[in-house]
């Protein structure tokens, strides 16, 4: 119908011309008259009057979605990786000395796409999408200008201003989104830009590398389009972040979008978005995946609703005791650094913070783990303590005598060469590989590069300066040839785990309670040796910067262990990609992503929607494989004529006493027989003296009992109810705020 309306007017239909309108109107119906068995029953009018309207629109959003899809099959057909998306098959048949080639492709086939849901939900007059000789009339022919006034003034939160957070400032921009005078666009992200950034995070340039990443995509976009109001921030969004993301700020929101890669940080955005009734649209890449997810107040289901399958993972046994493959060392070698480097001086501070809670904490476990968790805290502060680089050296010198020699000549002695398991069958038998010892040799400068780059991160814990003659390989190897090494002695009673359903390799004893006991007193005595204000630095793995060590250590520690278990060796490089776990996130998935989610916010911010209208999509583009879905609703819960749904919250103002909350619950038919603060409990019905709290401020409770700080940008507390109907049945109400100011 558009093309026979174009051949005899020579121009596309004009948007708002509702004469335009009918003339394609009246074309399609008269093409699909002559359909004969194959016309549709009704001719949809108010679609093609829309369309009529919009023909010679183009939306960033879509134009987004379709250039990750064509920008992948250009990728594909210049790599010849994955399938693409319009497949020929050449058939070869071989017949005697005859070849018979059947060729077949299909020459009739389009890609077709549509996003009808996100037009206005309501009709348009034709004056409002008229041309108003605006950047936005495009946009305006198929939405209306009081839409694109929505736009304009919506207040939008993006987190993250990465991969993701780059293409939609850039959409947003393009579309419009915050630029007018109410509009506002925040922001954040505490990350600085790094060379591996740029093949995928466009607005950053060379120059940019060390800058915030926030403040560069946000000049870069206000490049885009002048008028875009957006206010950066390097706040990274949390419960320690609270006092710059506070109630106003959240409540003064039009939307929130996503645009994170950790799922942490998902979980607590969606969780203020819960609490604030905000709708959340999350999107998330993984290599040519893409997935979108809409999160409407009171119409879907939140984030945190649903999860994913855990990934599968390789046995504690095989990692620890029986690897065989570079996979298996590399997962070892980023336990063991985070063991060593964050956890366990993380934990020293943890102890050195608060004493007498840590301590209590661990006699109440009273289990292996905490004993365990002693031991290396007590091995830290007392015979591993580094007062100077030497000793670092040494602690590393012999961590990798422990390491390479000493465990794997105990794994030997405990079972060797020729065991066999409990049924005859040979013990060391594929895919177990059979290990050996190393022997340290300063003449071997991957083994001295490792011992010096463990050392130098070792002082980096103790804030011990690092001195320049580490950087002479002659002058480290001298010092690390001084360290003297003990004989080893294999023991008897070692228990080394070969069960692969384990979990853990510490194992549980009868008198962990008096073990705990002991440490806990030696720690005591190391804490009355270390000035007040001593405390570690625990290091957190960051794999893309190639001057701090990080990946030094680990690729030293997994290319050790192959050698033990004569596995092929890898680079830094490799190591790098397995032990970072990354798998390349690439512009073409990324695009796809946040041209769908833009297409939702559409329907967001137009507001009326039913939750029919709302798509989640799950695409990859290397099969190609798209699926789009609707979002799940929220579990509904009802008691009496009421229903709620995760997304409510009761609220109660006036500051109320316990005996008023109680009060108030009653006249909804629901008995209060708990609530909480927290962790604290601020009334119970079952002990007696809690009467006494009746006509106390519920907020004051919380101050005095659960130590609750309530800073003046805070206005309200939440607490949780557990209650009952007439009937003794327990209901599941929703969280209760209650405003004190």
């Amino acid at each position: 119908a558009l093309d026979r309306f174009t051949s005899e007017a020579g121009r596309f239909p004009v948007a708002g011309s509702e004469e335009d309108a009918q003339q394609l109107i009246s074309i399609a119906t008269s093409i699909n008259t002559g359909q004969g068995d194959l016309k549709v029953e009704n001719v949809d009018h108010k679609l093609l009057r829309h369309f009529s309207f919009g023909a010679k629109a183009v939306l960033n959003p879509m134009a987004a979605m379709f250039g990750g899809i064509v920008g992948q099959e250009v990728v594909k057909a210049c790599s010849g990786k994955f399938h693409p998306l319009f497949q020929v098959i050449f058939l070869f048949h071989i017949l005697g000395e005859h070849i018979f080639i059947f060729f077949y492709a299909m020459l009739g086939t389009f890609f077709y796409f549509d996003s009808v849901e996100s037009l206005p939900s309501e009709p348009l007059d034709s004056s409002d999408v008229a041309p108003r000789n605006s950047r936005y009339d495009a946009q305006i022919s198929v939405f209306g200008a009081k839409f694109q006034q929505k736009l304009e003034d919506a207040k939008v939160f993006t987190v993250g201003s990465g991969a993701l957070g780059c293409e939609f400032l850039k959409n947003m921009a393009l579309m419009g989104v915050s630029c007018g005078s109410e509009g506002k666009l925040t922001v954040t992200d505490d990350d600085i830009i790094e060379k591996s950034n740029l093949s995928r995070q466009f607005l950053f340039r060379d120059w940019n590398i060390g800058q915030a990443k926030s403040t560069v995509a946000a000049s870069a976009a206000a490049a885009i389009n002048p008028k875009f109001n957006i206010e950066a921030l390097q706040n990274r969004v949390g419960a320690e972040t609270e006092n710059v993301f506070d109630d106003a700020f959240w409540e003064n929101l039009t939307v929130v979008v996503n645009a994170l890669d950790n799922v942490n940080a998902r979980l607590y955005v969606d969780s203020r978005c819960l609490y604030f009734q905000k709708p959340l649209l999350e999107s998330g890449t993984l290599g040519a995946k893409c997935n979108t997810q809409m999160v409407i107040p009171h119409l879907t289901e939140n984030y945190g609703a649903s999860r994913d399958p855990p990934e599968k993972q390789a046995p504690m046994c095989t990692v620890h005791s029986f690897p065989h493959n570079i996979d298996h060392c590399l997962t070892w070698a980023r336990s063991e650094f985070e063991g060593l480097l964050e956890k366990t001086p993380a934990e020293v501070n943890a102890y050195l913070s608060s004493p007498v809670e840590y301590t209590n904490s661990m006699m109440s476990a009273g289990d292996a783990q905490a004993r365990d968790t002693l031991e290396r805290i007590v091995e830290c502060l007392e015979k591993e303590k580094c007062e100077d680089f030497q000793d670092c050296l040494t602690w590393a010198r012999l961590r990798f005598e422990d390491y390479f020699v000493n465990r794997v000549k105990q794994l030997i002695y405990t079972f060797p060469e020729d065991a066999a398991t409990s049924t005859g069958a040979p013990f060391w038998s594929a895919p177990k590989r059979f290990p050996r010892p190393l022997q340290y040799s300063s003449s071997d400068p991957s083994l001295l590069n490792f011992i010096t780059a463990t050392a130098i991160l070792r002082a980096e814990t103790f804030g011990i300066p690092v001195p320049e003659w580490t950087k002479s390989p002659k002058e480290a190897a001298e010092a690390i040839d001084r360290v003297i090494v003990p004989d080893f002695e294999p023991r008897k009673d070692a228990k080394i785990v070969t069960d692969e359903k384990a979990t853990t390799l510490t194992t549980a004893s009868v008198d962990d309670a008096a073990v705990i006991n002991d440490l806990i007193a030696k720690l005591e005595q190391c804490r009355q040796n270390l000035s007040p204000d001593f405390r570690m630095k625990p290091i957190q793995f960051e794999k893309d910067d190639d001057t701090n060590y990080h990946m030094d250590v680990i690729a030293g520690l997994a290319n050790m262990r192959a050698r033990n278990y004569s596995i092929p060796e890898v680079d830094k490089l490799k190591a790098k990609f397995i032990a970072g776990r990354i798998i390349p996130a690439i512009a073409t998935s990324t695009a796809m992503a946040t041209g769908l989610v833009c297409l939702e916010l559409y329907k967001v911010l137009d507001g009326g929607h039913k939750v029919e209208a709302y798509r989640n999509t799950f695409a990859n583009l290397a099969l190609p494989l798209f699926s789009m879905a609707e979002p799940v609703p929220p579990k509904v819960v009802k008691h009496r004529d009421t229903a709620w749904t995760v997304w409510d919250r009761w609220v109660l103002k006036g500051n109320p006493t316990l005996r008023e909350v109680l009060k108030w619950l009653e006249e909804k038919g629901l008995s209060a027989y708990s609530i909480s603060c927290g962790s604290c409990l601020l009334f119970n019905s079952m002990f007696p003296r809690h009467k006494e709290r009746m006509d106390k401020k519920v907020v004051d409770l919380a101050r005095d009992i659960a130590k609750v700080e309530l800073p003046p940008y805070r206005h309200h507390l939440d607490v949780v109810v557990a209650c009952e109907d007439e009937d003794d049945n327990d209901v599941d109400i929703p969280l209760v705020s209650i405003y004190f100011r």
